[in-house]
């Protein structure tokens, strides 16, 4: 995919409309002056790597950190002006969002890549959960089975037969890597797990994840597979807009069935999501962990008829466990004001749309109505795929984004030394 340099962006940005530009209120992209508690973990916290991921992340694109408002395109912290602090967690990324209205209540790097471990499958649900029947009944295969050895699995036997219901509880409840395999090979068509995994894809360009790429069906490391937090929470808001997969993802406990002709009996199952045991009024999440990704989590709770969701990326797990580093943000989130905004979420194909009309895509970019910021302008720059947008479009946007990050260095130059407004960017998760 071409770049385009900082004299082309600015050329852009020089024909731009000053009214196209504005930004409004709820997405000030000036980072406010903020002081982390004694102690606190830098934002992004990013500790030496014990592993590297077999393909680098594709470089920033300066349109694509900018999807969702001006503001979220920081390595570091993104805050409302009167927010405090938020709590000290070890995660390289993290956002914090409100499920109904889209507002993003604050982040830390929430565009910078990460490895998704097994949160990538509510990609694979919010993919999937629309095309296969829960009710129909199917056979599990050797291939489904053919797992990383020592991987998370929900016990599922070759040969056997189990409800499609069956096989999502085994995927959200126990993160059956077996079950990811299944579930993508059913609704794949005709080529299978591939095809499940390039509808992945497809519906992450459509729910306007631009930095997520998928490999695998379950979150197992696979070159090029990476994510966002802002990313992860459009996807998680897709799937908490599915009644099953809120059904599925509040079960505390279910039942695998018996497979006599196989000699496998019926066994429990229960949610390895501590969030739904340990935090009022939790409505559900995943876990996920490898040695690439480390701890990575997303979950959901609703209090006082407000529903928020975290994702967390790259944590490490010192004295708070990923689940908990995510309620401690939670807790974070519900404590602000129901206006405190720094960005939305992008609807569903919002970034299409935008993309068919150059000055669209500009002023979603450069803020727009209501929560500001939305749908970006192109993909990021994944084997196989290219720009998606006009160039005028790109053009305009750079230049939207170009005059945003001027505004907020000479805000930065103006705050006192130490201040935590960004940071380098994030391992990757």
């Amino acid at each position: 995919m071409r770049t385009w340099g900082p004299s082309a962006v600015l050329a852009a940005a020089l024909l731009v409309p000053a009214s196209m530009l504005s930004t409004p209120a709820t997405t000030d992209t000036r980072a406010p002056a903020r002081r982390l508690p004694a102690g606190a973990p830098p934002c992004p916290n990013v500790p030496a790597p014990a592993t590297r991921p077999a393909q680098p992340p594709p470089a920033a694109d300066p349109v694509t950190r900018a999807v969702g408002g001006v503001a979220l395109a920081t390595a570091g912290l993104a805050l409302p002006p009167a927010a405090p602090a938020p709590p000290a967690v070890t995660a390289a990324s993290w956002v914090v969002a409100d499920l109904d209205t889209g507002a993003v209540l604050g982040g830390c790097g929430p565009h910078e890549y990460g490895v998704p471990a097994s949160v990538q499958k509510l990609l694979l649900a919010a993919t999937m959960l629309p095309r296969l029947d829960p009710g129909r009944e199917v056979t599990v295969t050797a291939e489904d089975l053919a797992i990383e050895p020592g991987s998370s699995a929900v016990g599922l036997v070759a040969g056997g037969r189990y409800r499609i219901e069956t096989i999502w509880l085994g995927l959200l409840l126990k993160s059956g890597n077996e079950a990811a395999n299944a579930l993508a090979r059913l609704g794949g068509g005709p080529d299978g797990t591939a095809g499940g995994i390039r509808a992945m894809n497809t519906e992450a360009r459509r729910l306007g994840a631009l930095q997520t790429h998928a490999v695998t069906a379950s979150g197992l490391d696979g070159p090029g597979q990476f994510t966002s937090a802002y990313d992860l929470a459009l996807i998680a808001r897709a799937c908490f807009a599915d009644p099953a997969f809120r059904r599925y993802a509040a079960t505390r406990t279910a039942q695998v069935p018996a497979q006599p002709a196989l000699g496998a009996k019926a066994f429990p199952i229960s949610n390895d999501n501590m969030l739904l045991d340990h935090y009022p009024g939790a409505i559900g999440g995943k876990t996920g962990f490898t040695d690439l990704a480390r701890h990575t989590y997303v979950g959901a709770a609703e209090r006082g008829g407000r529903r928020l969701v975290v994702t967390v990326l790259g944590a490490e797990v010192t004295t708070r466990r990923g689940w908990q580093q995510g309620a401690d943000l939670l807790d974070w989130g519900f404590g602000l004001p129901r206006d405190a905004a720094v960005g939305r979420l992008v609807r569903p194909g919002e970034r299409d749309r935008a993309a068919a009309s150059p000055t669209g895509a500009a002023s979603a970019l450069a803020g727009g109505a209501g929560l500001g910021g939305a749908g970006a302008a192109t993909t990021a720059a994944w084997p196989g795929t290219g720009p998606s947008v006009a160039v005028g479009a790109v053009l305009v946007a750079g230049g939207a984004v170009l005059l945003a990050r001027r505004r907020r260095h000479a805000a930065l130059a103006a705050l006192p030394p130490g201040t935590a407004s960004r940071g380098s960017a994030p391992e990757d998760d």
